[in-house]
């Protein structure tokens, strides 16, 4: 099978095609023909090595695996199944989650059946499918499980024009929050025709010295701060994140006793429960997908480089 693989970190030039051995699932796994598949900024970050989170994960020098496979989310039909595997059968098909276990770009995958699986959206193509799981998963696991939306809240979105920021606006609006985006003059239209009341563009503008409230405000892409942005919180609002740094998670520990103003972030483990609420939505017409561009596996390289420049507007897909 095809696949594409790093042995070291770096430009997205260390991204090798190369072909490996289809693997061949165990009693509780099934196999899994991929379809669809993505680049995110975390994949980026993975492949450069940058963080040390991702060096632990991966290695600290070099990736561990001799032939190490980035892709944190696809989608698929299940070709086989192990001898006790109960709740998927040959045909499904699927979408899936496999975070910092990544292992997407490639043909066939084998996992457990009680991963972070589940039956795609019906009325989605295997592109869009792809596009969804990290992105909205993400967005209703800060919004409705650590932040607790409510309806009537006011709402920001810092990055609305990015993966999770798409989400991030229709899902705040499911839940009946008035919702700012914030994005680039460019996005401005789109993030408005994704539901948000107000957008502000961050070129002109600093949502933070507006002088409007928010009870959550939710930077996706983490380039604002807990400081700057305080003065524009509720006295009990939530500056939600989902960059991890390692002065977040002492402001996350240090705020979470009281009732002023919190930090919050976290990591969501298994997606089961989240990809059957969101395709619930989708197949409802309450959630739709941005693909800003689409590639074949072997202009891998490409779409690692698109994405790195940091301009993308919602998903960029790869066709497997």
């Amino acid at each position: 099978m095809k696949a594409i693989v790093y042995k070291k970190y770096g430009s997205p030039d260390v991204l090798e095609l190369c072909r490996l051995e289809k693997p061949a699932p165990e009693e509780h796994e099934v196999l899994i023909n991929i379809k669809a598949t993505s680049v995110t900024a975390a994949d980026g970050m993975m492949r450069r090595g940058d963080t040390f989170l991702s060096r632990m994960l991966l290695g600290l020098t070099r990736p561990k695996k001799k032939f190490q496979i980035l892709g944190m989310e696809f989608s698929g039909v299940i070709e086989s199944v192990g001898r006790k595997v109960k709740k998927f059968k040959p045909g499904d098909e699927i979408y899936a989650f496999r975070g910092f276990g990544t292992g997407c770009y490639t043909e066939y995958k084998c996992m457990r059946e009680n991963a972070s699986i589940a039956l795609k959206p019906q009325n989605m193509t295997f592109v869009e499918a792809a596009s969804v799981v990290d992105g909205a998963t993400t967005a209703l696991f800060f919004l409705k499980d650590k932040a607790d939306i409510r309806n009537g809240q006011n709402v920001l979105v810092n990055g609305a024009s990015g993966s999770i920021g798409t989400f991030a606006i229709q899902i705040a609006k499911y839940f009946g929050a008035e919702v700012t985006g914030v994005c680039s003059t460019k996005n401005m239209e789109l993030v408005k025709a994704l539901g948000a009341d107000h957008v502000v563009d961050y070129t002109k503008e600093d949502f933070a010295i507006t002088g409007n409230m928010y009870d959550i405000i939710f930077d996706t892409v983490g380039k604002s701060s807990f400081v700057h942005c305080r003065k524009a919180l509720k006295s009990k609002g939530k500056y939600v994140v989902t960059v991890m740094t390692f002065k977040r998670l002492f402001q996350s520990f240090m705020t979470k006793f009281g009732n002023g103003k919190k930090v919050i972030f976290s990591m969501s483990v298994n997606k089961t429960e989240a990809l059957n609420y969101i395709r619930t939505m989708i197949e409802e017409g309450k959630l739709i997908t941005i693909i800003d561009r689409q590639y074949p596996l072997d202009e891998l390289r490409s779409a690692h480089a698109y994405v790195e420049k940091g301009h993308k507007t919602g998903n960029v897909v790869i066709e497997i």
